[in-house]
């Protein structure tokens, strides 16, 4: 079968949201697709088996049966760092891969964080492409027209496997520069350019949920809202005035402020608010909350200061998992528009299976 691993040059590149993309359009071909992820990040802890969770919602929002569903071998904690590191851990773990995504057309596997993570175990991301023969798409996150830098250095290590690229996160306004111009130099290179994909405030979201998860909050009043999506994050710090000029910038909010500011608590609720988190441990006053239960804004309370909040909060965005359904739907759209399917399939000789 053929084995096609995607990768990144750092982490928190979008992998996880582009498999899904791809594979959707790839299951739409008619294929037969198998999918794993070899490294984890968050295995399970609900259930017993080695699967990352990750790859749980991914095996689910794709349909997938357990027969199409590869282990994930090791998880990249602490434990098991320390135990390859002092000895204890001497498994070849190479070996798992030679028959790893066996049955099926095409077997996704996703790669490590970065093109080096995993090396400690003979995992890195070069080394499973070269024992799984497998071709590779890189995603890279757009932070400058620099991101050139770093797609050379891995064309460079990884020579003809690199199968293509996806640059992802462009800024609106730079879109059709990186579109034109940065492809065309890729092209130019020897790199193919698969997509460019805009800069979503959706898919940058994170749900109330895992605020609440993150922060270890109590929920005050409509925890049947956490579903709620939060795209950015503000701190009520002012007077009311300013507060709400500030607030008015921005939409779908997390605001961060003390259990004391009834008004700034307020003026975030008259705005778009879609979460109030409250510092210092003092509650709401029965007028704020009552105002939160009409408009169906969490409140959550937190046992932190303002700045260690805003800190989790913030590394929280940084490491964005993809696992609300409307975040899949917003990319399956993006993919649809922006992705050659085709041109992937005719450089993997792959070619559309007809159905019934």
């Amino acid at each position: 079968m053929t084995y096609l691993l995607v990768g990144s040059p750092e982490a928190y590149s979008g992998k996880s949201a582009v498999i899904v993309g791809m594979a959707f359009q790839l299951q739409e071909k008619g294929l037969d697709i198998a999918y794993g992820k070899p490294l984890g990040t968050c295995l399970s802890e609900s259930t017993n088996d080695a699967i990352d969770e990750d790859v749980r919602f991914i095996a689910k929002t794709l349909t997938l049966p357990e027969t199409r569903l590869r282990p994930t071998l090791l998880s990249l904690d602490g434990t098991t760092i320390s135990n390859r590191l002092d000895g204890t851990d001497q498994t070849n773990y190479t070996q798992f891969l030679q028959n790893y995504g066996q049955g099926g057309d095409l077997a996704l596997i996703e790669g490590p964080g970065t093109l080096d993570e995993g090396r400690l175990f003979d995992l890195a991301l070069p080394q499973m492409a070269q024992i799984m023969d497998a071709a590779v798409v890189l995603v890279s996150r757009f932070h400058s027209e620099l991101v050139v830098d770093s797609l050379l250095a891995a064309k460079r290590e990884l020579g003809d496997r690199l199968q293509g690229v996806l640059i992802n996160d462009v800024p609106l306004e730079q879109f059709n520069a990186v579109d034109t111009r940065v492809r065309s130099f890729l092209e130019s290179r020897g790199i193919p350019v698969l997509a460019v994909l805009p800069r979503s405030d959706l898919l940058r979201s994170v749900s109330v949920s895992e605020l609440v998860h993150q922060l270890n909050a109590d929920v005050l009043c409509r925890d049947d809202r956490l579903d709620l999506m939060v795209e950015s994050l503000k701190i009520g710090a002012m007077n009311v005035n300013s507060a709400l000029k500030y607030f008015r910038k921005s939409r779908n909010m997390a605001v961060v402020t003390g259990g004391d500011r009834t008004d700034i608590q307020i003026a975030a609720l008259e705005t778009s608010t879609n979460c109030l988190i409250l510092t210092g441990q003092i509650p709401p006053t029965p007028a704020v909350l009552s105002r939160a239960e009409d408009l169906e804004v969490p409140i959550l309370s937190v046992d932190l200061d303002t700045l260690t909040t805003v800190e989790i909060i913030d590394r929280t965005f940084g490491q964005v998992r993809l696992q609300e359904a409307v975040k899949v739907q917003h990319v399956r759209q993006m993919m649809q528009k922006h992705f050659d399917v085709n041109r992937l399939m005719t450089t993997l000789g792959l070619k559309p299976v007809a159905t019934a």
